[in-house]
């Protein structure tokens, strides 16, 4: 992976949310699998949110894979699976 940047906030923004549920981790940018060749892109960027993952639980070793599965579903979005297919392969819910 090159041109992308994993950043941690506190919270999501709320444009962002949908379906009331909370937020995890949310990835912005072009995936791979849509981009022309020779074209410049801005850096991609894989926001985790702090704030719902503390929510979530109050173990720093499940807090941890929480991270770890939130950041792996957003380094999927970059390389252009979707939802979807994240779903049928039992990897979904991470966000």
């Amino acid at each position: 992976m090159r041109n992308v940047e994993i950043v941690v906030d506190d919270e999501p923004d709320p444009a962002h949310m949908r379906d009331g549920r909370e937020l995890l981790g949310l990835y912005e940018g072009v995936p791979l699998t849509e981009r022309g060749y020779g074209e410049p892109y801005l850096p991609d960027r894989i926001s985790i949110y702090r704030g719902p993952i503390q929510r979530m639980s109050t173990s720093p070793r499940r807090q941890a894979q929480i991270v770890r599965d939130t950041v792996m579903h957003e380094i999927a979005h970059h390389f252009g699976i979707s939802d979807e297919r994240l779903a049928d392969l039992g990897r979904g819910d991470a966000d």
